[in-house]
């Protein structure tokens, strides 16, 4: 059985990702892309569907022992994980080095003290664990190959082959260094050069040195925030910019339930957000490199802007159920692909024109289809914007006009009409002026109740929705309007669950499911750090840094959130880690920072 979600680590060489256990256990792996099927999907399912556990030997009746502690090396992505035992203590390192060739898992056994016995048990499963390879050596390597892919495995340990599982037995003394990598080639191809593990290892902690170096955050929460930015290099994919959501699939909102994603694609808001933050802490090139990414992917196309792209940009994200794996803790179905790609969001016009506009305010250099891309992205929601959609949650039930929908069509423009004004775009001034008044005003009286003195998630509606939060933060309204005040109480008072984190809106509304799905969720972070944010624009900045220290505190024990947090079953839920929670994190840093608002 699969660890909980927090108890999973990170490691990624920023085109793929794997996922450790606290035991050792490398439950989750695609290669070579985050979005290729999984050669090891025991997350989703059993052992049978792969796994590599590499840890201190243990009896087949016990549990696998959990490592005593466990913490990235420096600010880096090298995971190392100790475990205590009767007869010592034993290191084990693991990291994947960024790649210019065959992606790789690197693993490195070290004796610490006494002498202690080690067990690797590596079990290979192609095609999210449906296909079982062939095995074999060649030329003195192990090599499993099924298909298109081969993958290989070097180690200077005596292996052998027992019940479909390739097994190492051995001791370590202090002073001993053992390394195990394992390699993915395309299986027409002549094998991958013979791994060098301790100098991958020096040049991954190198990378990462030299990376974070260029941090200019220095606030009281530069651990956390640091953590976060590593956490979303980690997310993006290094040949074409692109950021994924999350590098796994169908890890559930809701245990036991159906609200299960894949979310190893590029949503263009999550990615725009994602690129805000990493402007604000002096990440210029990863800027730089998404926006190519984005011109690529829209290409001459904006009328048919997708909500979420492949992330080399594909288009075609096809949903399907993969009926043989269970799901995580009996969380079925699993899915790959994403049907929502080709929702109407209206919102995602404002969050791409807000990256854009953010990235000409810091001085990224100019583009020019950037900004002739930004002026179709006008012409469209100029014709298109009073129509109702699915929304920033994406849900599966019919359209409504959401007010943050509408909110954001009045930030496209709104940026927009700063570009032309600046003098770096041509384009109908007043007109659009007059666009972003009527949308305004088209906001305040049908998405506005007055007798609550709230804004409501959408026209006509009575329910609240957190994206609502994000009024004040686009510069919609002040800080200090009632208006503003009176939605950030209304949320505080009907969205907050019994420890004080905020849900994205009520799943049910009399006997109906709001976004068209059966079950609930848990509280979606990101709203949570929405909530600090606007509590301290409107001056409750003790209340907001609490808030802010409380979500912190929900962060495993390598800095990582996940989607959501289950109050009923205080843990971690939905895929992991999530862009989506470690943006907000660094925002909500940085605005406290400036406030002054924090403890100590």
């Amino acid at each position: 059985m699969a660890g909980r979600i927090e108890d999973y680590a990170l490691i990624g060489d920023m085109q793929t990702a794997a996922l450790v256990c606290r035991d050792g256990t490398v439950d989750w792996l695609c290669l070579p892309r985050f979005d290729s099927h999984a050669i090891f999907a025991g997350l989703l399912g059993t052992e049978e569907h792969g796994f590599w556990r590499l840890g201190p030997a243990y009896a087949s009746d016990q549990e696998p022992p959990t490592a005593a502690r466990r913490s990235y090396r420096g600010d880096s992505l090298v995971l190392e994980s100790e475990w205590d035992t009767q007869r010592g203590t034993v290191r084990v390192t693991d990291f994947m080095p960024p790649r210019d060739g065959a992606p790789q898992l690197i693993r490195i056994v070290e004796g610490v003290s006494g002498r202690v016995p080690m067990r690797s048990a590596l079990r290979m499963r192609f095609s999210y664990g449906r296909v079982v390879p062939w095995v074999h050596k060649h030329e003195g390597r192990t090599v499993a190959v099924a298909g298109p892919d081969s993958v290989w495995f070097d180690t200077s340990a005596e292996t052998y082959g027992k019940s479909l599982t390739t097994y190492a037995d051995f001791t370590v003394a202090p002073g001993d260094r053992i390394a195990f990598t394992i390699s993915w080639q395309p299986s027409h191809k002549e094998p991958p050069p013979l791994p060098e593990p301790e100098q991958s290892l020096e040049a991954t902690e190198d990378f990462w040195r030299e990376w974070v170096d260029h941090c200019t955050y220095h606030g009281p929460y530069r651990e956390a925030v640091v953590r976060s930015l590593i956490t979303l290099k980690a997310l993006t994919y290094a040949p074409t910019g692109g950021i994924v959501a999350a590098p796994t699939t169908s890890l559930p909102e809701d245990i036991g339930g159906v609200r299960n994603w894949d979310y190893r694609y590029t949503w263009l808001r999550d990615a725009a957000i994602t690129l805000s933050s990493l402007l604000r802490t002096g990440y210029r090139e990863e800027a730089r490199a998404w926006r190519e990414w984005l011109l690529r992917a829209v290409a001459g196309d904006p009328e048919n802007l997708q909500i979420m792209y492949g992330i080399a940009g594909e288009r075609e994200l096809g949903e399907a159920e993969l009926d043989w794996l269970p799901g995580y803790e009996s969380s079925g179905p699993v899915r790959v692909g994403n049907g929502a790609a080709h929702q109407l969001q209206l919102d995602v016009y404002g969050e791409v024109t807000e990256a854009l506009h953010l990235a000409h305010m810091t001085g990224l250099a100019r583009n020019d289809y950037a900004s002739l891309l930004q002026l179709k992205l006008i012409r469209y929601l100029e014709d298109h914007w009073q129509e109702p959609d699915e929304g920033i949650w994406e849900v599966r039930g019919p359209r409504r006009h959401f007010v943050h929908s509408k909110v954001m069509a009045w930030v496209a423009v709104d940026r927009t009409i700063k570009l032309i004004e600046s003098g770096d775009a041509d384009g109908p001034l007043e007109r659009w002026r007059e666009l972003r008044d009527d949308i305004h005003r088209d906001v305040c009286e049908r998405g506005y109740d007055k007798e609550r003195n709230t804004f409501t998630q959408s026209y006509g509606s009575k329910e609240l929705d957190a994206s609502l939060l994000l009024i004040p933060q686009m510069g919609f309204l002040p800080p200090d309007d009632k208006r503003v005040i009176g939605t950030i109480e209304a949320i505080q008072r009907e969205l907050s669950t019994s420890d004080g984190f905020i849900l994205r809106y009520p799943t049910t509304s009399g006997d109906e499911n709001v976004d068209g799905l059966p079950g609930d969720e848990g509280a979606f972070l990101a709203c949570s750090f929405w909530m600090a944010d606007d509590l301290a624009m409107i001056g409750r900045v003790d209340e907001a840094r609490k808030l802010f220290e409380k979500l912190l505190s929900l962060r495993n024990d390598l800095g990582l959130l996940a989607e959501e947090w289950d109050p009923r079953l205080q843990r971690q839920v939905g895929n992991f880690p999530q862009a989506f929670s470690h943006v907000p994190l660094i925002d909500t840093a940085l605005r406290l920072t400036a406030s002054g608002a924090y403890g100590g």
